[in-house]
């Protein structure tokens, strides 16, 4: 509760939090909008291939033209202005920036920046949820070691999940299942670039299409994200996937506590302590009542007679019997509240949730028929969607890391439904994401292992 008393008496001593950040997209450029108003931070830089876009985007996040006219890092820091650049190595490794964001949404460039980022002794805020599904887990051990944090991005939902576990945790509640909400019909998982489209006019007013990347949005649409998130909560908390991966039961925000416990208990959850997305669309395409298609949830249990009282008694959501109950949060702010994150690291040294070990893991599985020779295009592509899988079937079974099925030849036919496995792939062994992959499952060669 006193990041900004920490802020401001940074802001008294003239040594604002300095940040650079790598990626100015619809998450950068959010957390831009707000930085500019943060006592106390200052955002020494702003890395981007394409530094003209990452001008346009100051622009339109209200910062006047000469905050970010540096012409250099030093310059930047002298004038306690902005440099915009295309380099993001400049800014990982000048010693006066302390926290570096990775926003590029790419798993292998994420990989490689949070490696040089660690090397360089900062911090690093992993908005790149894609590249922490890849790797996070061997990434969060080497900044430990290095005594940097590396940390989940705060208001991005698994960072939002994981403080519901931990307040939950830390009042002394079991906790039975954690999540977040999403649309979802079982048809998804086939949703390509172009028939998105069939999916999203059905709830979202984009009159400009030209102004979205449907691969982009498809990744949220076939499953993907889901998965990817849920695996990143995994890995943080404790949590463990369903041996099937996520179920996507229709719920509202009411029903939350009924639908998301153990089968034995009348709910649909394989068991307790998992991750589960609650669907907004129930399975004849009807829209559910009051659902938290952008919100987030714990469910939790009461071990007391006294406490499922106290459940009835202060409207906290319970289940027809009692004896769980939900607490939600009904939006997350994206990169409007990345700030927390970087106050965080920098003046506590804490993460907003961190991984722990390798629990959960994302498989590249096949939208369709696929055939020996095809190359694989990744997130929200053609080809496949990312399951959320048990890290030590993922380890057993050989399976393909989605954010990894990008770029790469199948070597055999692929049935529809069926988890890719690196033997159906011809990969570069050298390729650095791959080797960092690779290192990370020699490291996490038994599941749940703490880091």
């Amino acid at each position: 509760m006193n990041l900004h008393a920490l802020l401001l008496e940074r802001e008294a001593a003239n040594r604002p939090v300095t940040v650079g950040l790598i990626g100015a997209g619809k998450f950068g450029t959010m957390f831009l909008s707000q930085a500019r108003l943060t006592k106390g931070m200052h955002v020494v830089a702003v890395a981007d291939l394409n530094v003209e876009r990452a001008r346009a985007q100051l622009k339109s996040a209200g910062w006047p033209a000469e905050q970010y006219a540096a012409a250099s890092l030093d310059d930047a820091l002298k004038r306690r202005g902005t440099h915009i650049t295309a380099n993001a190595e400049s800014l990982i490794k000048h010693p006066d920036i302390e926290v570096v964001i990775e926003a590029t949404g790419i798993p292998e460039a994420g990989i490689a920046h949070a490696l040089k980022t660690i090397e360089n002794g900062k911090h690093i805020v992993m908005v790149n949820v894609e590249a922490d599904a890849v790797a996070g887990p061997l990434l969060a051990r080497k900044a430990k070691a290095a005594g940097v944090v590396y940390s989940l991005a705060w208001g991005d939902q698994p960072a939002l999940i994981c403080e519901h576990v931990d307040w939950a945790r830390a009042a002394g509640f079991k906790v039975i299942a954690a999540g977040k909400g999403t649309r979802y019909e079982p048809h998804y998982h086939r949703s390509n670039p172009d028939n998105v489209w069939d999916i999203l006019d059905k709830y979202l007013n984009i009159t400009d299409r030209k102004s979205i990347n449907p691969k982009m949005f498809n990744s949220f649409v076939d499953g993907t994200k889901s998965g990817i998130e849920m695996t990143a909560v995994c890995n943080a908390t404790g949590l463990v996937p369903q041996t099937n991966g996520l179920a996507f039961p229709p719920a509202t925000r009411f029903e939350l506590a009924e639908v998301c416990k153990p089968k034995s208990a009348g709910g649909t959850l394989e068991k307790e302590g998992v991750t589960e997305v609650t669907s907004s669309v129930y399975r004849d395409g009807k829209d559910v009542p009051h659902h938290l298609a952008l919100g987030t949830y714990v469910v939790i249990e009461g071990e007391t007679e006294y406490a499922r009282k106290c459940f009835g008694e202060y409207a906290m959501l319970p289940d027809k019997t009692g004896r769980y109950a939900a607490l939600y949060r009904p939006i997350h702010m994206i990169g409007l509240e990345l700030g927390i994150s970087v106050a965080s690291v920098a003046l506590r040294k804490e993460p907003t949730g961190a991984p722990t070990g390798f629990r959960s893991d994302v498989a590249a599985t096949a939208k369709k028929d696929l055939n020996a020779g095809e190359m694989l295009d990744g997130e929200g592509g053609f080809c496949v969607w990312g399951k959320q899988v048990p890290a030590e079937r993922s380890l057993e079974q050989g399976y393909l890391p989605l954010g990894l099925a990008q770029n790469v030849k199948l070597t055999r036919d692929v049935k529809e439904g069926e988890c890719l496995k690196w033997s159906d792939v011809a990969y570069d062994p050298n390729d650095l994401a791959v080797k960092v992959r690779r290192e990370m499952e020699a490291a996490f060669a038994r599941p749940n292992t703490d880091a």
